[in-house]
């Protein structure tokens, strides 16, 4: 058993923290928001994450988790101390440095004996030893020794318990032997591939895989897109692609682009490192000026089957940025329904678990269902941009009559082609050919 502690109690300190318990070990997960620790206390999650909540009951029933928000006390009673706070962006791109570097002073105040110090938020190349430096300035006792740690986090939103207890992989990266096996001894029980590094390129693997998995979405929506003007079907193409063992199907769905808090953040991040290193990170750059244009792909379509959008009731499905999970950074939905909204629209939203968060962040005229029938009943369009279990469940036959106009905007291909144009939907989808265009449709659809 391992004596742990988490300083953040965010999406990644959490889990982390929870599932280290769950394989046997004590944690304490810290955190300065004493709202937050309260609702830990009371066995409330203040985030979303399917599976969660009863594995953070079970373990604080069983003495293995505890939450406080008495920091130094916690890293005191620790053999090892887990950095898991935010590094959000900041305006010029870059990783806001704040909360690692309050949490790394943190650490060195209340140094009373040897630990290992592990970064498990995504930070910068040469994070780690920016952290030592300010333990070290910071120790009340010069000749307590500490080592640094790289460990970064491969969790999905939505999944992450399932990612954390069956991980792929766990990359350490340090410049101690000694402690690089600690940190895979505590790893153990997950029974995952261990790759060991230095500091460096453990942070540098954080970034190239979470940019590189963004540019196959970014390729494959550029591809759709391609698809749709010459007539091919880009799921065709995806899933041709996929049968390629050096591609692989994984991240070649169509869509209308990434959000969340790794991708947008990650690769602005990165083509900041690029350029603060004096490398132009054009393909990088590429990538992500594809993904802001690609959400607005479904404003296109929905002037193409609408004409103009004012006056005119559009149900949106879906507002976080991906399903199960009420995490709206970068949602699509934030910059969509405010758009539609600018062009005279009606909008009533749809999200079975991110409605309230999503409500905190839209404008106040955006009118909210208690499910997906109830948003579409009577609209002039529906929008869909998170492909939830009980959207793509929806009993299409009842849809279709409850609809005033029966347009569907298919942001993430929920749908199959010949189902929809059988039922009578005037039907766009990304990559795919519409079904029964207005133009051809106008004459059986009383607009």
């Amino acid at each position: 058993m391992k004596k742990i502690t988490v300083i953040g109690t965010g999406y990644v300190g959490l889990v982390s923290g929870a599932c280290f318990a769950e394989i046997g070990n004590r944690v304490i997960c810290c955190d300065v928001d004493q709202r937050k620790i309260d609702l830990l206390n009371r066995n409330e999650i203040p985030i979303y994450e399917p599976g969660l909540q009863e594995m953070v009951t079970r373990n604080k029933e069983q003495g293995r988790l505890l939450f406080t928000t008495e920091v130094g006390e916690a890293i005191e009673a620790s053999d090892i101390v887990y950095i898991a706070v935010g590094t959000p962006m900041s305006e010029t791109g870059e990783a806001d440095m704040r909360y690692v570097m309050s949490a790394a002073r943190k650490i060195g105040e209340h140094l009373n004996g040897h630990k290992i110090i592990v970064n498990k938020s995504t930070v910068p190349v040469g994070t780690g030893e920016l952290v030592r430096e300010v333990v070290q300035a910071n120790k009340k006792y010069p000749w307590i020794g500490f080592d640094i740690v790289s460990n970064p986090e491969f969790l999905r939103e939505g999944s992450a318990l399932s990612d954390c207890m069956n991980m792929d992989r766990a990359i350490i990266g340090s410049d101690n032997p000694e402690a690089a096996s600690v940190i895979e001894e505590l790893h153990a029980p997950f029974k995952t591939k261990v790759f060991k590094t230095d500091l460096e390129s453990a942070e540098m693997i954080k970034y190239a895989a979470n940019t590189f998995l963004a540019t196959k979405i970014s390729f494959i929506n550029a591809i759709a897109n391609i698809c749709e003007k010459v007539g091919a079907d880009v799921e065709d193409v995806a899933a041709g692609m996929g049968l390629d063992s050096r591609i692989g199907g994984k991240f070649l769905q169509a869509g209308i682009g990434y959000g969340g808090s790794c991708f947008p953040k990650d690769t602005y991040a990165l083509a900041h490192i690029a350029d603060k290193a004096g490398y132009e990170f054009e393909l990088l750059k590429s990538v992500i000026r594809t993904n802001q244009k690609q959400r607005f792909v479904i404003m296109d379509k929905l002037r193409e089957a609408l004409g103009g959008l004012a006056g005119k009731q559009v149900a949106v499905l879906g507002l976080a940025f991906k399903p199960n999970t009420d995490d709206m950074r970068e949602a699509p939905s934030l910059s969509i329904i405010p758009e539609l909204l600018k062009l005279g629209a009606t909008v009533r939203a749809y999200d079975p678990i991110a409605a309230e968060a999503a409500s905190k962040l839209l404008p106040g005229d955006v009118q909210y269902a208690a499910s997906a029938e109830q948003a579409v009943a009577g609209s002039d369009a529906c929008v869909i941009l998170t492909e939830w279990a009980d959207v793509v469940s929806m009993d299409l036959a009842q849809i279709r009559e409850s609809m005033k106009v029966p347009v569907v905007i298919d942001g993430r291909n929920c749908f199959d082609t010949a189902e929809m144009e059988r039922r009578g939907f005037i039907y766009y989808s990304i990559g795919r050919r519409p079904v029964n265009r207005l133009q051809e449709g106008r004459k059986s659809v009383n607009l």
